[in-house]
C-alpha cells in the first residue's frame, strides 16, 4: 500500500535541486528545468516535487509533481576548441590537468500535477525533492481511486515505479480500464524481449485479486495464437525472492489462475486435439472446439471470398440461414429434408441439382440460379475442408459455455495451430457470442477482457476491410458500454488501425524498435525517453493512463503462472494417438470406469465417421455411464439408410456372427 508521509515534526529531507529559469529556457505550465548536484539519484523516468517559496503566498503554497524526461550536462566551455587547445591537443594531457573544470547537471520535466490546479500557472521557482510514496500517489492521481475519504477503491496495481531509491507502487483505475468510464489497454514491443504476454498475464491476475466486488464478476477469454505461449495458465512457474518481494508489495497473490478452461479444435483425423497441451498430465483438461452447420453459416462472411461471392450468393445463404437449416424442408421435387449438418446439406444440394436436372429447360430454383447454388455449395464445402477438425460434416458441435461463464475464470481458445481461415472464424464467433450475451445480461460475468495478440495481423492500419477487423473496431469504440474490453497486444503500434490502439484508454510500452520510435506517433516523447524505450530491460514497461497526464516507468515481476516455453519442456507434448486409443481417450476423461479394451472392441469394425458421431452426441450429452451412451448412439447409425432392393443392399453380408454384448 501507499506509505503516507510522517505528519511528525522531523526534518523534511534536503532538496536535490532547484528550479532555473532563463530568457532562452522559461518555466511554463507545463515543463520548467531544475539543476541538481554531479552526483544525484535523479534519472530519466523519476518523478520529483517542486515547492514554492518567496515570492507571495499563492508561489509558496504551490506544489508541483514532474516526471524527469530528459537531462544535459554543461561547463565552463565556449566551444569545444577551447577544450582542444588547453590540452595542446593530447586527450592524455587533459585527463592530467589538475584543475578539473566546473561541471553542472541541468534535467527538463514534464508536469504530472500542480496542488492548486486552479489558477494554472508555471512552476515556481522553488525546491526540486525525490518523490516519496505519498508524493507518487499524488503526482499520478492516484488518491482519487484508493478509496480515501470513504470512497470505494477501484484501484489494480499495475507495478513499482522505482527511482532514486524509491519503491512506489503504481496503480490504475478499474473504471478506465475496464469501463465505463474508459476501457481497453493495448501493448506494444520488439518480440521476445517486451514480454508481452507476460505482462498481460500479470495484469490480469491483478485484476481478478483487486476487481471491486462493488463492480461484479469478470473473467477472460485468451486467444492462443502463437505456439504454447498460453497453454500452462494453470501450472506455476518459477519465482525468485525478488519477484516474490514485488508480489507482497504489490499486494498480489504470487500464484497461477485458479480457473482455467482449455479450447482447441481436433486434428483432422477428429480426435486427437490440435494443441500444444497434450501431455497425459494436461490433455484431460482441454475441452474440444467443434462447430456445425449452423455456427459456420451464421459467420459466412468470415470465411467467403468477397471478391469471389456477390450480392446473388449472400441472398442464397441467407435464404439458407432463414428457410433451411433447423427446418423441415421440401426442396420442390418430391424430397423433405431437415439439414442439421454439413452432410444433411450436401444431400439437399444433390437433390436440388438432380432435380433440376430432370425439369428440363429450367436453371432456377426458387428463384436461385444454379450457377450461385454451385458456388455456395463449392465455397461451404470448401470450409469443411479447410477447416477440417474445427468444422464438423456430422455430429453435434461443442462450444463454450455461452450463458455459464465463471467469476475470475480465463478462458483459453488455442487456435495456433490452425489454418488462418479458421482462426478468423474462431475469433469472429466467439465474439460476437460474447457481445449477445452481454447485451443480454446473460453471460454469467458482468464484464469480458478478450485478449488478442497479433493485432498487426487480425487490425492492420491498411489492407482490405475484414469481418474480423470490423469486429475489433466495434469493440474498441463500444465495448465498454457492454463491459467487453480489448487487451491488445503487437509488435508495431504504427502498423494496427488507428481506431483500434486510439481508443485504448491505458497504452503499455516494452521494449520498442529503434525504427519504429522514428514513426511520427511517437513525436510526443523526448529524445531520452525514445533512447530509454529502445533499451528498456525484461521486466520494465511505459504506462499511460487517463489518470497520468505524462507516461510513467514500472517494473512488473514475472507472472506465477508457467511460461510457454518452460511448459512444453517439463510437460513435452505427446505424439499422436492411434484412433482408437483417441477414442478410449476421450471416453475415459467422461467416464472413468470406461474400460479401454470394450471401447476397442466396440468400434473395431466400425466406421470412423460413425465412431466420430457417436463420440460426439456421447461428449454433448455427459451422461453418467458414458459406454452405454457410447454404444447406444453408435448402434443408432451404422451405415446410411438404403432403400429396400437396391445394389447395395443386394451386395450387403450379413456378418457371421453380430456383435457380442460381453464387454471383453
Amino acid at each position: 500500500m501507499i506509505e503516507r508521509r510522517d505528519p511528525s515534526p522531523v526534518l523534511p529531507p534536503p532538496p536535490v535541486g532547484r528550479v532555473v529559469a532563463t530568457e532562452q529556457k522559461p518555466a511554463t505550465p507545463h515543463q520548467f528545468h531544475f539543476w541538481t548536484a554531479t552526483e544525484t539519484s535523479i534519472g530519466i523516468g523519476a518523478i520529483v516535487r517542486v515547492e514554492g517559496s518567496g515570492g507571495g503566498a499563492q508561489v509558496s503554497g504551490r506544489v508541483g509533481y514532474d516526471p524527469v524526461d530528459d537531462a544535459f550536462a554543461y561547463s565552463d566551455l565556449v566551444t569545444p576548441l577551447h577544450d582542444v587547445v588547453g590540452a595542446e591537443g593530447d586527450p592524455a594531457r587533459a585527463a592530467e590537468n589538475p584543475t578539473a573544470r566546473q561541471e553542472i547537471r541541468l534535467w527538463t520535466a514534464a508536469v504530472l500535477r500542480q496542488i492548486p490546479a486552479e489558477p494554472l500557472q508555471p512552476v515556481p521557482l522553488g525546491d526540486v525533492h525525490v518523490a516519496t510514496d505519498a508524493d507518487v500517489a499524488q503526482a499520478l492521481r492516484m488518491d482519487a481511486y484508493l478509496g480515501r475519504g470513504g470512497a470505494q477503491p477501484t484501484a489494480i496495481p499495475v507495478g513499482l515505479y522505482t527511482s532514486g531509491g524509491l519503491e512506489a507502487p503504481v496503480y490504475l483505475d478499474a473504471d478506465f480500464l475496464l469501463g465505463p468510464e474508459a476501457a481497453h489497454l493495448n501493448i506494444s514491443g520488439v518480440s521476445g524481449l517486451a514480454t508481452k504476454t507476460s505482462a498481460v498475464e500479470f495484469l490480469l491476475s491483478s485484476i481478478f485479486q483487486h476487481f471491486p466486488a462493488h463492480r461484479g464478476r469478470v473473467a477472460a477469454v485468451c486467444f492462443n495464437v502463437k505456439g504454447p505461449d498460453l497453454c500452462f495458465l494453470d501450472r506455476p512457474g518459477t519465482l525468485d525472492d525478488e519477484d516474490r518481494r514485488r508480489y507482497e508489495r504489490l499486494g498480489v497473490g504470487a500464484h497461477p489462475f485458479e480457473r482455467v478452461c482449455y479450447y482447441a479444435p481436433f486434428k483432422a483425423d477428429g480426435v486427437n486435439l490440435n494443441t500444444l497441451r497434450t501431455h497425459p498430465d494436461l490433455v484431460g483438461d482441454v475441452e474440444p472446439l467443434v462447430w456445425g452447420l449452423r455456427e459456420v453459416l451464421d459467420y459466412a462472411e468470415v470465411l467467403l471470398n468477397r471478391d469471389d461471392i456477390d450480392a446473388k450468393a449472400d441472398a442464397f445463404i441467407d435464404f439458407l440461414s432463414d428457410r433451411v437449416v433447423d427446418r423441415e424442408f421440401d426442396d420442390g421435387f418430391g424430397g423433405a429434408h431437415r439439414v442439421v449438418t454439413f452432410a444433411d446439406l450436401e444431400r439437399l444440394f444433390r437433390s436440388i441439382f438432380d432435380g433440376l436436372e430432370l425439369a428440363s429447360r429450367s436453371d432456377t430454383w426458387r428463384t436461385h440460379h444454379i450457377a450461385t447454388i454451385r458456388k455456395v455449395r463449392n465455397r461451404l464445402s470448401n470450409i469443411s475442408t479447410r477447416c477440417k477438425g474445427l468444422v464438423a460434416d456430422d455430429g453435434p458441435s461443442n462450444d463454450l459455455p455461452w450463458g455459464r461463464f465463471e467469476d475470475r475464470a480465463v478462458y483459453v481458445v488455442d487456435v495456433a495451430n490452425v489454418d488462418p481461415l479458421g482462426q478468423d472464424l474462431v475469433f469472429a464467433r466467439v465474439v460476437s457470442k460474447l457481445r449477445e450475451h452481454l447485451e443480454r445480461r446473460d453471460l454469467g460475468v458482468e464484464a469480458v477482457v478478450v485478449f488478442v495478440d497479433e493485432l498487426n495481423k487480425y487490425a492492420p492500419g491498411d489492407g482490405p476491410e475484414t469481418y474480423v477487423k470490423k469486429m475489433l473496431l466495434d469493440i474498441s469504440e463500444r465495448g465498454r458500454y457492454l463491459g467487453l474490453v480489448l487487451f491488445g497486444a503487437e509488435q508495431f503500434r504504427s502498423q494496427v488501425h488507428r481506431r483500434v490502439v486510439g481508443n485504448a484508454g491505458t497504452i503499455v510500452f516494452g521494449r520498442m524498435d529503434s525504427d519504429e520510435l522514428a514513426t511520427p506517433g511517437y513525436q510526443v516523447l523526448s529524445p531520452a525517453t525514445k533512447i530509454k524505450l529502445a533499451t528498456l530491460p525484461v521486466g520494465e514497461l511505459m504506462v499511460r493512463h487517463p489518470h497520468f497526464t505524462q507516461p510513467i516507468f514500472v517494473r512488473f515481476p514475472r507472472p506465477a503462472a508457467l511460461r510457454g516455453r518452460d511448459g512444453v519442456e517439463r510437460f513435452p507434448p505427446a505424439a499422436d494417438l492411434s484412433f482408437d486409443e483417441a477414442v478410449v481417450r476421450q471416453l475415459v476423461k467422461l467416464d472413468r470406469r470406461v474400460r479401454p479394451n470394450a471401447v476397442k472392441d466396440l468400434i473395431a469394425d466400425r466406421r470412423e465417421e460413425d465412431v466420430r458421431r457417436a463420440l460426439a452426441h456421447t461428449r454433448q450429452a455427459r451422461p453418467q455411464d458414458a459406454f452405454a451412451n457410447f454404444k447406444k448412439e453408435l448402434g443408432r447409425r451404422v451405415a446410411p439408410a438404403m432403400a429396400p432392393g437396391s445394389p447395395l443392399e443386394r451386395q450387403s453380408v450379413p456378418p457371421l456372427s453380430p456383435i457380442s454384448d460381453e464387454p471383453y
